[in-house]
C-alpha cells in the first residue's frame, strides 16, 4: 500500500528554524517593553520679566551741624606778683630710730639665775615588744610584766570583736579583706597616730573607727620615764 501524502511536503521540516525565529521575536519584543521609558509633559512656564523704570531711590539730604571752637585759654599777666609769707612755720623733726654702730648701749647686769631655760622634753617611742612596762589596759591592773601584755592583746581583741560592724556599703558591693592598722599609745595614755592600709577605704575607716575608741590606759614606760608605744594589729573583714 502506498502513501497518500508526498514525501516532499513534509511540515515538520522547518519547525526547529520556525520555533528559533519566533522565540528570538519574541525575545526582543519582550527586551524593548522592559527598556521602554516614558516621561511626563513638562510644561514650560514662560516668566515675562517686568522692567521697572524708576528705580532711583532719593535720598534725604541731612543738615550738618557744625559746632563753634572753644573760646582760646585766658592769657597770662604780664606781671607776676611775688607775695612773701610772713608767717614762721615750726617744721617737726622726726628722730630715727635706727641703730648704728656708733649708738652705745646701756650696760645690763644679768646674773644666770635670771635666765629661765625651758627644756623641751623629747617624747621616746619604744616598740611594744621590747618595753619594759606595757601600757596597762583598764581591767589589767595588779597582774605582772608578763600577764599585763598578755592581758593587754587580749583586751585588745576583745574591744575589737565588741565594736565591729560591717559597713552595709561594703555587704551591698561585696568588699572584704584585710586592713592593718597601726598607731600608737601616747605619754597620756590615749589612742594616736592612727594609720590604716586595706583593699578598701570603706573598710579602713570602719577599722580606724574601731581603733580609736579605745579607752584610755596607763602609759608605758621604758626606765620608769612615759614613753609612746607603737602597736599594730590587723582586723579581718569577711563576708560569709
Amino acid at each position: 500500500m502506498r502513501p497518500k501524502k508526498n514525501p516532499q511536503a513534509d511540515l515538520n521540516r522547518d519547525s526547529g528554524l520556525y520555533f528559533v525565529i519566533g522565540l528570538a521575536v519574541v525575545l526582543f519584543a519582550t527586551w524593548r517593553a522592559l527598556e521602554w521609558k516614558s516621561y511626563d509633559s513638562v510644561q514650560e512656564e514662560i516668566i515675562q520679566l517686568v522692567q521697572v523704570d524708576n528705580l532711583d531711590e532719593k535720598v534725604p539730604v541731612t543738615e550738618q551741624f557744625r559746632t563753634p571752637p572753644p573760646p582760646p585759654p585766658p592769657a597770662a599777666p604780664e606781671v607776676i606778683e611775688v607775695i612773701e609769707d610772713t608767717e614762721e612755720i615750726e617744721e617737726t623733726v622726726i628722730e630715727s630710730t635706727e641703730i648704728s654702730q656708733e649708738t652705745v648701749i646701756a650696760d645690763v647686769d644679768l646674773e644666770a639665775s635670771d635666765i629661765d631655760v625651758l627644756e623641751e622634753e623629747e617624747e621616746i617611742s619604744v616598740p611594744f615588744a621590747i618595753i619594759e612596762e606595757v601600757p596597762v589596759f583598764p581591767g589589767c591592773e595588779g597582774l605582772s610584766r608578763a600577764d599585763q601584755r598578755t592581758c593587754f592583746q587580749e583586751k585588745i581583741q576583745e574591744h575589737v570583736a565588741k565594736n565591729f560592724r560591717y559597713p552595709e556599703t561594703a555587704l551591698e558591693l561585696g568588699i572584704q579583706g584585710r586592713v592593718y592598722v597601726m598607731f600608737a599609745i601616747g605619754t597620756d595614755g590615749k589612742v594616736t597616730d592612727i594609720v590604716t592600709r586595706g583593699p578598701d577605704r570603706i573598710l579602713e575607716q570602719e577599722a580606724r573607727r574601731i581603733i580609736a575608741s579605745l579607752p584610755q590606759m596607763t602609759p608605758g614606760k621604758q626606765r620608769s620615764r612615759k614613753v609612746k608605744v607603737p602597736y599594730s594589729i590587723p582586723i579581718n573583714f569577711k563576708l560569709m
